[in-house]
């Protein structure tokens, strides 16, 4: 047989169902391994088969002692029509399913075909969880912060409010967007995605509520608009702060009353659309100073979800950086790449500003052009500014020590003590990657005070 033939174990007594219900199987390519008792299956190494077929009245041992052998493998109970109660408890037992006796053949193959079917889907999630523990809705995290995402897109996905999700550029808000999207029950329905940056101010509400014909020069025809398009389903507004102000009011409109009005029409229309915004703007400041709708920004922000930027999310920078060095390493045929100790240093020296996409398309750009199978810190052609990975570990502990050996802790404090002297506490916070707050923070946490104070 074949190495990806899959391995049928068939237990039955009776050698006459045995032999036919071999043949069958073989016909249809599936390799069958036969014993005629629970005793003599236990002799063959049962983890190495896909399915075991098992009559459930046997000599010796019942059928169902195969359950509890079969471990991981799946265990399907054949049984006579006058013993379908014992067939129900044999499900509760762990059986994957059971079959009454006389089957006829087609019913037996189908019932095969699902279930080895269905192993097969699940083993596959188990080596990806496996892969990748810190792997929830597709997005990779161990830290902290992004625990509380994964809290929050498990809480709110289930309800149908709007979500404003707030981040740098590059830090991951779309995928949180279908994350959420996925798990509401609006799944069945489009997640229709627009980035309001990349629309002109002039097209912009013509794309999202459409048009009727004649409305403005070269509308020929009546146009949907975006909006319509994910009735029953999810409308993801990036990038919302950049949506012009007129568009803003009709948007309002929209949350409010749920109708929409093509321009030029003086028919309204109910569209049931879930909303999720996200944005790198502080909309707060926004709306305080007029450039954004203070009534839109409180609609939007019913429950506000804040994605941290890569440079504050530890560990999780070497678990996104393998995951894409993995994917882009099959995507151009070089599948054995790894990063050198020294290119790590570098990603977690490095500030990041424009985060997971800025970190994917370096990876990207090392992994074409690596020669060797290690990739270092000069193939990652980034700009470290804090941290020289080829200093002498031999000098005494300056900002430049290698730091491999240093948490990020021991280095802010190492970092904060040598600059505090010549640089401001705006300067300093902007070279680690933090706010002014958080760096105050730190001070104390560390027993640093600050020099003029």
């Amino acid at each position: 047989y074949t190495e990806h033939m899959i391995k049928i174990l068939l237990v039955e007594d009776e050698s006459v169902i045995r032999q036919a219900l071999k043949r069958l199987l073989e016909k249809n390519d599936y390799h069958v391994d036969e014993a005629a008792s629970v005793d003599e299956a236990k002799s063959k190494p049962l983890e190495s088969f896909d399915l075991i077929i098992s009559d459930l009245r046997l000599p010796g041992a019942a059928g169902t002692e195969m359950i509890t052998l079969a471990g991981a493998t799946p265990v399907l109970i054949m049984t006579s029509y006058a013993s379908l109660r014992s067939a129900v408890d044999t499900m509760r037992q762990g059986a994957v399913d059971y079959i009454a006796k006389p089957f006829d053949h087609e019913q037996m193959l189908q019932t095969v075909a699902r279930i080895t079917e269905q192993a097969r889907h699940q083993q596959r999630d188990k080596q990806q969880t496996s892969n990748s523990k810190f792997t929830r809705f597709g997005i990779i995290g161990a830290c902290d912060e992004m625990r509380d995402v994964f809290t929050h897109i498990e809480k709110s996905a289930p309800t149908d409010c709007n979500i404003l999700i707030q981040g740098e550029t590059g830090t991951g808000k779309e995928l949180v967007a279908k994350a959420v999207h996925d798990r509401s029950l609006r799944q069945n329905g489009k997640l229709i995605s627009v980035n309001c940056a990349a629309i002109p101010d002039t097209l912009i509400e013509s794309e999202l509520f459409g048009y009727a014909k004649g409305a403005f020069t070269g509308a020929n025809t009546d146009r949907e608009g975006l909006i319509e398009a994910a009735d029953g389903g999810t409308l993801f507004l990036d990038e919302i702060g950049e949506l012009p102000l007129e568009a803003q009011a009709r948007l309002l409109r929209f949350l409010q009353e749920g109708e929409i009005r093509r321009i030029g029409s003086t028919h309204t229309s109910t569209e049931n659309v879930r909303v999720i915004a996200a944005t790198h703007r502080d909309l707060k400041k926004l709306s305080d100073s007029g450039e954004f709708r203070q009534d839109l920004y409180f609609r939007l922000n019913v429950l506000p979800l804040k994605l941290p930027p890569l440079r504050q999310r530890g560990k999780d920078l070497s678990l996104i950086a393998e995951h894409f060095l993995k994917q882009l390493g099959e995507k151009y045929q070089k599948a054995d790449l790894s990063l050198s100790a020294k290119a790590v240093q570098a990603i977690y020296a490095y500030q990041w500003p424009g985060n997971i996409r800025e970190l994917e398309n370096v990876i990207e750009r090392s992994v074409i052009l690596s020669h060797k199978p290690e990739i270092s810190d000069q193939d990652l052609l980034i700009d470290i500014e804090l941290v020289d990975v080829e200093s002498d570990s031999s000098e005494k502990p300056t900002q430049n020590q290698d730091m491999g050996a240093m948490s990020m802790e021991e280095y802010a404090q190492r970092f904060i003590l040598e600059n505090q002297d010549q640089m401001s506490e705006t300067e300093i916070a902007k070279k680690l990657g933090i706010s002014r707050k958080s760096l105050w923070e730190r001070r104390k946490r560390l027993g640093i005070p600050r020099k003029n104070s």
